[in-house]
C-alpha cells in the first residue's frame, strides 16, 4: 500500500473539533505523523478534508431489485462522492430478518468495493409487523441496530416488547415515524397543492401521532430511538421536548427536505414524490434551523434509485424516491453557503453524528486512525447530469441543477 502526504488542507475533524490550515499523512491505510518519505505528495491549496461521510440511509437494491442499481454501481457512487460507509434498511428480497442474508449481503458488499457498508437488522420477522425478528442474533452477526423501516408495526404492544428486546441488547431501534392508517397510501403533504393536484395526502399528524407513540414507550422502557427522515415542523417540536426530558432519542433529516418543499410536486412530477413527503416551506424552515442548532444532528441520503419505468406513471402510481448519494455533500455545501451550518458544523451531521448513532468508533484525523478521508473543494462549480451520474438511477429533481463544491478525492482506509 501507498504513502501519501496531503499537504495545505483544511483538516476538519468533529470528533475533536480541530478546524485548521494543515497537512495530514496516511501509510497503509492509517494516518501517520506527516514526518519521512511518502510515494504520492498532494497540494491541497486549502480544499476541506475531513473524514469520510457516514450515510444513515442508502439503499443499494442489492439483492432483490437489481434492475434498480447494485451493490457495486450504487456503494460505488456512494464512494465516489465523498461517502466511505452507508447503512442499509432490510427491506431488501429477502429481508434481512436473519444471519443468512447478514452473511450474504457483507458477502456482496465485500467484493462490490466502494464504501463501507452497514446494515439494520428487521425489527420484525419478513416486516411483517407483528412476531418480533431474532435481534440477538443479527446483533451478532453485525447488524448496528433494528428497524421496520417504512413498514407497520401491529399496534404499539409490539413495538413496546421490540424496544425492551433491543434495550437488552444495547440496539438502538430505527423508526421512520408515519403512522400507517392516517398515511393512508397517500402520495403528498396534506395542502394546497395536495388538494390542487388531486392527490391523496399524508397529513403532519401522521408523523406526530406516530413519534407520540414512540417517545411515549421509549419513557417507560429506557432504550434507544432514532427517529430517521423527520419531515414536520411538529416533528421537530417533538423532537425537541423529548430530547429536553433527558430521552434518549435522536434524529436525522434526508437532505432533499432541507431544499424542496411540496411545490416541487407541480405538474405531477414525480421526481419529488418521496415518502414522508416533502411539506411546507414552513415545515422546510424548521428543519433546517434545527439541523442548524444541532438538533437534528444528522443529515443522510434515503438513496432509493429507480430504473425509469418506476416514475412514468401518473403520480400516485409512481415508486417513492429519489436518487440521492450523488447530492448529499453538495446540498450539505449549499446549508454552509447559506449560512445554515460552519464547515466544521457540517462534518458534524455528516460524519461524527451518523457514526454516533450507528455505533461506529470515531477517530477522525488522529494519528493512528483508519484514512478514510474525504477531500472537498467547496468552491468548485459544477452541474448534475444525468448521463454523467453513476448511480443506476437517475431518479433526482436536482438533475440539471447547479452545485458550487464536491468531493475531489476519497480514500478509504
Amino acid at each position: 500500500m501507498s504513502a501519501v502526504l496531503i499537504r495545505n488542507a483544511r483538516l476538519l475533524d468533529p470528533f475533536t473539533g480541530r478546524d485548521e490550515i494543515g497537512d495530514l499523512a496516511f501509510r497503509d491505510g492509517v494516518i501517520v505523523a506527516s514526518t519521512g518519505a511518502f510515494d504520492d505528495s498532494i497540494d491541497a491549496g486549502g480544499q476541506w478534508l475531513l473524514p469520510g461521510i457516514v450515510d444513515l440511509c442508502a439503499r443499494t437494491r442489492d439483492p432483490g431489485a437489481t434492475q434498480k442499481g447494485t451493490m457495486r454501481s450504487e456503494s460505488n457512487a456512494a464512494f465516489a462522492s465523498g461517502i466511505t460507509a452507508l447503512c442499509l434498511p432490510p427491506d431488501t428480497k429477502p429481508v434481512i430478518d436473519n444471519t443468512a442474508v447478514v452473511i450474504r449481503v457483507n458477502r456482496i458488499a465485500k467484493a462490490a468495493g466502494g464504501a463501507y457498508v452497514y446494515m439494520l437488522g428487521a425489527l420484525t420477522k419478513g416486516l411483517e409487523g407483528d412476531a418480533l425478528a431474532e435481534i440477538s442474533a443479527l446483533k451478532s452477526a453485525g447488524c448496528v441496530g433494528v428497524t421496520n423501516g417504512l413498514a407497520p408495526v401491529a399496534n404499539a404492544l409490539v413495538a413496546r416488547r421490540a424496544l425492551e428486546y433491543a434495550a437488552s441488547l444495547g440496539m438502538t431501534v430505527h423508526v421512520v415515524p408515519l403512522d400507517a392508517a392516517l398515511a393512508n397510501h397517500g402520495c403528498a403533504h396534506e395542502g394546497a397543492v395536495a388538494t390542487r393536484l388531486g392527490l391523496a395526502s399524508i397529513p403532519v399528524a401522521a408523523e406526530a401521532v406516530a413519534m407520540r407513540q414512540w417517545i411515549s414507550l421509549v419513557e417507560d422502557t429506557g432504550a434507544r430511538v432514532h427517529f430517521g427522515r423527520l419531515s414536520s415542523a411538529r416533528g421537530v417540536e417533538l423532537l425537541a421536548a423529548a430530547r429536553a426530558r433527558g430521552l434518549p432519542i435522536t434524529a436525522d433529516v434526508a437532505a432533499h427536505q432541507l431544499f424542496l418543499t411540496d411545490a416541487a410536486l407541480e405538474g405531477f412530477n414525480a421526481l419529488a414524490h418521496v415518502i414522508p413527503p416533502l411539506r411546507s416551506a414552513a415545515d422546510r424552515a424548521a428543519l433546517r434551523e434545527a439541523v442548524g442548532s444541532g438538533l437534528i444532528g444528522a443529515i443522510c441520503s434515503d438513496h432509493q434509485p429507480h430504473e425509469l419505468d418506476a416514475k412514468t406513471h401518473p403520480l400516485p402510481l409512481t415508486e417513492p424516491g429519489i436518487s440521492a448519494v450523488e447530492t448529499l455533500l453538495p446540498l450539505g455545501l449549499r446549508l454552509v453557503h447559506d449560512g445554515v451550518l460552519t464547515p466544521l458544523a457540517l462534518a458534524e451531521r455528516l460524519v461524527r453524528g451518523p457514526a454516533q448513532v450507528l455505533g461506529l468508533p470515531g477517530r477522525g484525523l488522529a494519528i493512528g486512525a483508519a484514512a478514510d478521508l474525504c477531500l472537498v473543494d467547496p468552491s468548485q462549480e459544477w452541474r448534475l447530469d444525468a448521463a454523467g451520474m453513476n448511480s443506476v438511477g437517475r431518479n433526482t429533481p436536482f438533475i440539471g441543477e447547479a452545485f458550487r463544491g464536491r468531493a475531489t478525492r476519497v480514500w478509504r482506509g
